[in-house]
């Protein structure tokens, strides 16, 4: 199997899947427990559920990333490891 993107995008991917899920998850879990920094002014949403399942949503597709991604990388590892010629 070939990797579709190449081996920077793959490894940039993950590292950016990895944040986006550490942040999203800390700022669904706020929302969740209707932390007062988030909910308590006039402006703020009222449904909070609504607002961290969203945010959850979001988690799940940066892990959908994440494996896409990681599996690039792996690829790309293996195909360097049989000597094969990389044009970037």
């Amino acid at each position: 199997m070939k990797p579709v993107v190449s081996s920077m995008q793959a490894w940039s991917c993950v590292v950016i899947s990895i944040f986006a899920i550490i942040i999203l998850s800390i700022l669904g879990g706020l929302y969740r427990s209707k932390h007062h920094e988030f909910v308590g002014g006039a402006d703020d949403p009222k449904d909070t559920e609504a607002v961290a399942s969203t945010i959850f949503t979001a988690v799940v597709v940066y892990a959908a990333f994440l494996v896409f991604c990681g599996l690039q990388g792996l690829l790309h590892l293996r195909e360097n490891r049989r000597g094969a010629i990389v044009l970037s």
